[in-house]
C-alpha cells in the first residue's frame, strides 16, 4: 500500500512537470531594482517621432481576476513614456474615466488587464455597481451608455491598446467584440512557448528580427469576432505544440497579438503577457511601445484584415 501511494504521488506530479507544462511564474512585487532594470533594457527612443507628445489613459482596475501584473505594467508604461518622451500617461481607475468629455483629450486608451467579474463579464457594470446605489436596471442602463462612449471614442479616431487579459472587458457584447477582434474563450494552464511573427517585415514586429520569442505564458484562445479574422494578426502560436487544450481546433494558428481599424481609429491587442517576466526580453518591450506607438496614429503601418 505504501508503494502504491508513492506510485500515485508521482503520476499526479508528473502532471504537472511533464514537458511544456509549468505551474505559472512566482509573482514578484515591483521593487526600485526591478524599476532600475526595466529602464535599463527599455528602448531609448521611439521608433517614429509623432508631431506633438500624445496623451494617454492607462485603465488599471480589475473587478474580476486581478493580475498581479497590472502594477508592473503601469511601472513600465511610466518608464517608456519618459525614456522616450513621445507621450504622456494618466492612470485611472474609477468609472468616470469612459466619461464622453474625459475621453475626448486623450489620444489612446490602454486597458490594463481591467478583467470583469464573471459571468456577466461587464466591466462598466461592475465599476457602477461598486461605486453607486443604483438599481439593475439603472446599472444596465448606465454601462451602455459608457459601453457606447469608448465605441464612440474609437469611432472617431481615438486608439485603444488592450493588455492581456483587458480582452474580457465586455466579453459578452458582440458589438465590442467587433472592434476588439474576438472575445475570450479559455486559456490552458501556463507553459512555454515560442511565439512567432506572421509576417516577419511588418513593420510592428521588427523587433524580434524573424525570431519571436520564447517565454512562459497563458495560451489565451478566443472565440466571437475572432473567428472573422477582421485584423492584421502579427504573432501567433500552434496549438499542436501547446498542453492542456480543451476542445479541439480547425486552425493550427492561433493568433495572441494583431491590430486592426475601427472607424478612424485603431485597436491593438496583445495577449502576452501574464508574467512580467516576459519583461526581461528587450525586444518585447520594443514590441509594445510601436504598438502604442500605432493606436495613436504616430507609426504607420498595414493594418487591414486578412479574412479567411
Amino acid at each position: 500500500m505504501k508503494y502504491l501511494s508513492i506510485l500515485l504521488l508521482l503520476s499526479f506530479q508528473s502532471l504537472f512537470t511533464a514537458p511544456g507544462i509549468s505551474q505559472g511564474l512566482e509573482s514578484f512585487k515591483v521593487t526600485p531594482e526591478w524599476i532600475a532594470k526595466m529602464e535599463n533594457i527599455a528602448p531609448a527612443r521611439a521608433t517614429v517621432t509623432g508631431e506633438s507628445k500624445k496623451k494617454i489613459l492607462v485603465f488599471s482596475r480589475a473587478t474580476g481576476f486581478d493580475h498581479w501584473i497590472i502594477p508592473h505594467n503601469i511601472e513600465l508604461l511610466k518608464i517608456l513614456a519618459k525614456k522616450t518622451g513621445a507621450f504622456d500617461i494618466h492612470v485611472g481607475y474609477d468609472i468616470e474615466q469612459f466619461g464622453k468629455k474625459n475621453l475626448k483629450q486623450y489620444d489612446a486608451v490602454i486597458l490594463n488587464n481591467s478583467n470583469p467579474s464573471g459571468p456577466d463579464r461587464n466591466l462598466f457594470a461592475d465599476l457602477l455597481r461598486m461605486n453607486t446605489s443604483l438599481s439593475r436596471t439603472e446599472i444596465a442602463t448606465e454601462a451602455l451608455v459608457y459601453e457606447q462612449n469608448l465605441k464612440r471614442y474609437i469611432a472617431k479616431g481615438g486608439g485603444l491598446m488592450m493588455l492581456h487579459g483587458a480582452i474580457t472587458v465586455q466579453n459578452n457584447s458582440e458589438s465590442f467584440s467587433q472592434i476588439t477582434g474576438g472575445s475570450f474563450d479559455y486559456h490552458p494552464p501556463q507553459q512555454e512557448m515560442h511565439v512567432k511573427e506572421v509576417d516577419p517585415t511588418h513593420p510592428l514586429v521588427q523587433a524580434f528580427k524573424g525570431q519571436g520569442m520564447t517565454h512562459v505564458d497563458e495560451p489565451y484562445f478566443f472565440k466571437n469576432a475572432y473567428f472573422d479574422y477582421n485584423f492584421r494578426p502579427l504573432l501567433y502560436i500552434e496549438a499542436d505544440k501547446l498542453t492542456g487544450l480543451r476542445k479541439e481546433v480547425s486552425n493550427n494558428t492561433i493568433y495572441v497579438s494583431w491590430i486592426k481599424r475601427h472607424g478612424k481609429g485603431r485597436v491593438f491587442y496583445s495577449s502576452p503577457s501574464h508574467n512580467a517576466q516576459s519583461y526581461d526580453n528587450p525586444d518585447f518591450l520594443q514590441y509594445l511601445l510601436d504598438g502604442i506607438q500605432y493606436v495613436v496614429g504616430d507609426l504607420k503601418c498595414d493594418d487591414s484584415p486578412i479574412g479567411h
